[in-house]
């Protein structure tokens, strides 16, 4: 079988070394153009395509696939399946009637909940008790497509964005091995998604990062969690961006925002309800640290009664 990979980021990375050490054949891949990264901003392949290269495979980064040039760039590679893990470009249909077997898609979320750009993170910070990977048949609509399987994993209390990734990772390129088994014999068929229970992971952005003291406890403790490693909570403190990487729900009434204990164990924080104990923390030109680090050093920083975000 023919396969064409679509994909980008690490999560499709690890998709494509699964198809690579399959029978299939990856005769091209596409990925998106490379992009500046780094201090120096330099231009960096995608994980996808670094892969690639490794294994001399053909990559083809086309900034769109809606012109006639791309639609028979691809035809001319006559595909008998399109794979595509969060490639980054809307498929238009011409382009999905090109394989022989249409296109396929490993999805980071049980269909229909969370269709979109961050899956991942917003079942963390949803508070959901599981997620896990779809492959699905693909359509013109955005995570609308035929679901072919699903493979399912708890979310754990102390999952973060980064921890729930990697384990998603390792789960989806199997399910996508066994679906395009069943595709090729004819034994698996597509279960529509009811639109009616359907949700939207938005794209992340830093800004929905900064921490909100005035909201509960709970909700800012699965915040944190589903914004690690990326975009990471963060506030101030003495006018200077403190980054927050753990915190634990605690016990303390005060003011949103204000410093009510300080220890080894923690930072306490008050919140709209409850209060967070912040336990990993990051300071301006420092290294994430353990909070009980930071105590033993710089104890005068984080005096009882100061206010953060102000």
């Amino acid at each position: 079988m023919r396969i064409v990979f679509a994909g980008t980021p690490e999560f499709a990375a690890e998709h494509l070394k699964a198809l690579l050490d399959s029978p299939y054949e990856v005769v091209a891949v596409y990925t998106q153009p490379d992009r500046p990264a780094g201090r120096g901003q330099k231009l960096m392949p995608s994980a996808v395509k670094a892969l690639a290269v490794a294994h001399d495979i053909p990559v083809m980064q086309p900034p769109s696939l809606r012109n006639a040039e791309a639609q028979a760039q691809l035809a001319a590679l006559a595909p008998d399946l399109m794979v595509v893990v969060a490639y980054g470009l809307i498929l238009p249909q011409a382009v999905l009637d090109i394989p022989r077997l249409g296109c396929i898609n490993s999805h980071a979320s049980l269909l229909p909940r969370w269709r979109g750009a961050a899956p991942i993170q917003r079942a963390v910070q949803a508070g959901d008790a599981e997620s896990g990977v779809t492959v699905m048949r693909m359509e013109a609509g955005l995570d609308t497509g035929p679901m072919l399987l699903k493979v399912v994993t708890p979310i754990n209390a102390t999952d973060t964005g980064g921890s729930l990734h990697d384990r998603l990772a390792q789960m989806g390129p199997a399910a996508v091995i066994q679906a395009i088994a069943g595709l090729a014999d004819g034994t698996l068929h597509g279960e529509t998604q009811d639109d009616a229970l359907a949700t939207y992971a938005h794209k992340l952005n830093k800004d929905e990062a900064r921490l909100d003291w005035s909201l509960p406890a709970e909700q800012l403790e699965r915040l944190i969690r589903a914004f690690n490693p990326w975009p990471i909570c963060h506030s101030t403190l003495d006018g200077e961006t403190v980054k927050v990487l753990g915190a634990c729900l605690a016990t303390g009434q005060g003011a949103p925002g204000e410093i009510l204990a300080a220890s080894k164990d923690g930072l306490v924080v008050a919140c709209g309800e409850q209060a967070l104990s912040l336990t990993r923390l990051q300071l301006p030109g420092g290294k994430a640290l353990a909070f009980a680090d930071l105590f033993n050093s710089r104890k005068e920083k984080f005096t009882p009664g100061k206010v953060l975000g102000q």
